[in-house]
């Protein structure tokens, strides 16, 4: 019962949020919006036991994706523009094209999924409970199990060329000049109002 609300939730969220997403005109808060929309799609993941799908999700396109969406929008600082009369004039045009494209959906939606392929057939009644036949780990539990066992040494090897590529990175941006201007802090500490004044 908590999971279908959870799920009816969720997915409202979701269409709320993806409409917001196109119907807000600050890019800023339209790249919230997608974050929010990435969160509750990673949440029906969750609920439909998708678990390394999900935290793919919340990795790769909010932890990263939406982060640089974020970060590029508030760099160009795109001015606000007021595009009000522009909605009523493409309003007939838009709705038309996504009533057709609804339509579509929905034909090609009812003739490929049906409620009981096997409706008609004899086997109708015949039921099997894959729950018992199958292994009780999770998604997670398996991919793990796997990772860190049988392909520990690809594991390892990848962790090491991704933390010689970072200490690369750092080390390129650090500045080994020396004619960098340094800060004497004591110096500053040791001033008296005698000898900053020159008379």
């Amino acid at each position: 019962m908590i999971i279908n609300f959870l799920f009816y939730f969720f997915s409202f969220i979701l269409i709320l949020s993806s409409l917001m997403v196109i119907v807000v005109q600050n890019a800023v808060h339209s790249v919230l919006f997608l974050v929010l929309s990435f969160i509750s799609s990673a949440s029906l993941l969750f609920l439909l036991e998708c678990e390394f799908v999900a935290l793919l999700f919340i990795m790769i396109y909010v932890g990263a994706i939406a982060v640089l969406f974020l970060f590029v929008v508030m760099m160009l600082d795109v001015k606000t523009l007021t595009v009000k009369k522009d909605i009523l004039k493409y309003f007939p045009f838009g709705s038309f094209i996504g009533i057709i494209f609804l339509t579509e959906i929905f034909l090609v939606v009812s003739d490929t999924f049906k409620t009981n392929p096997y409706i008609d057939s004899s086997l109708f009644n015949y039921y099997t409970n894959w729950l018992d036949k199958v292994d009780s780990l999770t998604e997670l539990e398996s991919i793990g199990q796997l990772l860190y066992t049988h392909y520990v040494l690809q594991f390892l090897i990848a962790g090491n060329i991704l933390l010689l590529s970072v200490i690369g990175a750092v080390s390129l941006t650090i500045n080994t000049r020396h004619t960098t201007k340094k800060q004497i802090i004591f110096k500053q500490l040791s001033r008296t109002y005698k000898n900053v004044l020159i008379v």
